[in-house]
């Protein structure tokens, strides 16, 4: 903790609520790393006061006076609906149902993004060449119940994130098979955006689509199920399809690097990469990431890396919470 700064009375409550786990720790002020951290299944709770009570209970710490908490999902206005996860709450009826003199909710990827520069080395996985340029824009990107997009740029001597929904994109294929992966999920979704593809439930949706196209029946496979055979090679097809994800990903990500001007680096989190991140290493992710034509000598020059360290987006969300109660009003 730096010179002059004090831990607050009470611990400041973080968060991260994806579309499966809700993530808790507390944080001691500004500076301080989060700790006591505890996922809890979505599932099991009505919505997240809920949620954050229970792990509040659990701790028995002293209540929390200030809360900052990362959703899957858009923010804006009071009322928040996740995007892959049922939970539907009041920012301000949540806020005083836990307690708390101040709420606020940012975007998980927001989280993601602010979380970068306190990484280390140890905290990453460099997967392919370049290097970051000191100062330059970053990007995050990250497949797991949906897909995330989030850039962070340089502001005034510090970080901003640039919170979005880069995930809903359009999907763009790369050749004669992601395009007839497109027609097949067309007649069935109408638009198809990337997170339909690059993302756990993607996995299942891409195995049924190659599985189609190879004019066989789809066995009904969860993507746990999925990746396992994919990493074991006991089956052809599941394979094929965790290749397809990583190189779709690899576009993906190269796309968001030139929208961003990410020179400073992309960053691959999420609940997927960092479980196959052998197989990850030597798949055409970097290959199509670099793959942009007339500017495959910019994209190229960029880093990209898997974050390894677990719940980073809990960082990013004291980061948040910090600036914002270091703002004057």
């Amino acid at each position: 903790m730096g010179a002059g700064r004090q831990a607050p009375k009470h611990p400041w409550l973080v968060g991260d609520i994806g579309g499966t786990n809700a993530r808790f720790a507390l944080c001691d002020g500004p500076g301080a790393e989060p700790r006591a951290a505890l996922a809890l299944a979505c599932e099991d709770y009505p919505d997240l006061a809920a949620a954050a009570d229970a792990y509040l209970s659990n701790q028995g710490a002293i209540r929390p006076a200030h809360a900052c908490i990362a959703v899957a999902g858009p923010v804006g206005g009071d009322r928040v609906a996740l995007t892959n996860n049922a939970w539907s709450f009041s920012i301000e009826a949540t806020r005083a149902r836990l307690g708390l003199e101040r709420l606020l909710i940012v975007n998980d990827f927001t989280a993601q993004a602010l979380s970068v520069p306190f990484l280390g080395p140890e905290d990453l996985a460099r997967i392919g060449g370049g290097e970051a340029v000191a100062g330059a824009a970053i990007a995050v990107i990250g497949p797991g119940t949906g897909l995330g997009v989030s850039g962070l740029m340089p502001v005034a001597g510090r970080w901003v994130a640039v919170p979005g929904e880069g995930g809903h994109v359009g999907f763009a294929p790369s050749d004669e098979t992601e395009a007839a992966i497109l027609d097949l999920l067309r007649r069935r979704f109408g638009r198809v955006s990337c997170e339909r593809l690059v993302s756990g439930p993607g996995l299942v949706i891409l195995h049924q689509a190659l599985s189609a196209l190879a004019d066989q029946p789809a066995e009904p496979l969860a993507p746990d199920q999925i990746v396992e055979r994919a990493l074991a090679g006991t089956d052809p097809l599941c394979l094929d399809v965790l290749e397809r994800f990583c190189a779709i990903l690899g576009t993906v990500a190269g796309d968001v690097a030139l929208a961003l001007g990410a020179r400073g680096g992309i960053y691959i989190t999420g609940g997927i990469v960092p479980r196959i991140l052998d197989f990850f290493r030597t798949s055409q992710f970097r290959p199509r990431f670099e793959a942009k034509g007339r500017l495959g000598d910019y994209t190229n020059a960029i880093p990209t890396s898997v974050i390894t360290v677990a719940m980073p987006a809990l960082t990013g969300t004291a980061r948040a919470l910090e600036q914002a109660l270091s703002e004057p009003g």
